[in-house]
This record gives C-alpha cells, structure tokens and sequence, in this order.
C-alpha cells in the first residue's frame, strides 16, 4: 500500500516531475515530488479548475490576504499569486516535503508568498483572511475535510470566503453540505467535467483576529 500524501513526513523514495504551467495566468514552472498531492507532469485538473475560477474577494470591509490550505508542491497558490500579485499569499501544508517544494516552487518562480508547515490551521491562529482556497484531501476523510471547512470560518473576515475543489460525485457533494451546513450558503461557481468549485461567503461578523 503506497504512503498517503496527508502525512506530517512521508518516507516514500523521492522523485520529481518538472513542466510549464500557464492557467490564466503568466506561465510558471512547478516541480512536482513523489509523497505530495498530486505527483502529475501537470496541474491537476480540480485544481486548474478553481485557478482558473477564483476572483478574490477585496472590499474595504474585506482586507487580508489569501490562504492556500493543502497546499501540496503550491500549484494552487503560486498560481493565484501570479495572477494577483498585489496579494499576500499564505500557503500551509502537513507535510513537510508538500512545503519544502512549495518553497523551491515559490524561488523558482520569483514569487514572493509565505510558506509554513501545519496541520490544517494550526499555523494562522488569530489571522482572518479575504479568502481560503483549498483542493481539500478528501481521500483523509471526513473527520479531516469537515474540520477544514468547519474551522475555517474563523479564519475569514466577515464577507470573505471559503473555495473549495472537487469532483462532485466523488466527495464534492458532501463538502458542499457540510459548506452550506456551516456557513448557511454554498453556490456552484462553476462546473466542468464533473468537477465544481464551491464558494460560501463567511457572514460571521465576530471574529476578531489579526489580519496576515
């Protein structure tokens, strides 16, 4: 049985792939590794989905940066940093070897974003984000999944929001729930090839944390 990618340090032999990435966006060149979601020669295709889909959330009443949560190699933060270089990027991740490449991903590319390494929020405690974007590790189970969309409510400004990923027959129904559960709001951003991203808008206004 293979090692899971949602662990604090993988032991698996270290391989690599390095391609040209170019969503929507000025191209960039990611390194994927072996024990980091998704060890591919291309982004994953839930993942291009919500690049290509996100919009961030800038009012004045929702200042902040944005939080890439499973970061895995940084393809969905780097990506979005490229596109939004006047945002500060947080992009955390369990596994140590997920963060060690999003920060080789991060110098390659001449992106200037923080990278920490933590289980779910354990890192941003008492910071509120504009945004939390996350291909969720479904395949870590609901205990993991529902607490990512539980906690991050306050983790977001109030009218910031929460973006997820995901095959919709194959989890994605669930998480979408458990977002409208939680947050009383959920909606189909966009759909593709039996992917969604979903979005809920956090209408807490009391949360009462540091911006990043």
């Amino acid at each position: 049985m293979s090692e899971h990618y949602y662990t604090e340090n993988p032991t698996s032999e270290m391989k690599e792939n390095t391609f040209q990435s170019n969503i929507k966006g000025p191209p960039l060149t990611f390194t994927s590794v072996s024990g980091v979601f998704s060890f591919e020669t291309r982004v994953d295709k839930a993942s291009a989905l919500l690049i290509h889909a996100f919009e961030p959330t800038q009012t004045e009443e929702v200042p902040g940066a944005i939080l890439d949560l499973g970061c895995g190699y940084g393809a969905i933060g780097l990506s979005l940093k490229a596109r939004f270089p006047q945002k500060k990027l947080v992009l955390t991740d369990i596994n140590n070897r997920a963060a060690d490449y999003a920060r080789k991903n991060a110098v390659q590319n001449y992106l200037d974003v923080t990278v920490v390494q933590g289980n779910l929020y354990e890192t941003v405690q008492n910071t509120l984000f504009s945004d939390i974007v996350s291909n969720p590790p479904i395949a870590a189970g609901k205990t993991i999944t529902f607490a990512l969309i539980r906690e991050a409510k306050a983790h977001l400004h109030h009218g910031g929001a929460l973006w997820l990923t995901a095959f919709h027959n194959k989890g994605g129904e669930t998480l979408k729930k458990e977002m409208l559960r939680v947050f009383g709001n959920v909606e189909d951003v966009v759909k593709s090839g039996g992917m969604r991203v979903y979005r809920s808008c956090c209408k807490n206004s009391e949360n009462d944390g540091s911006d990043a």
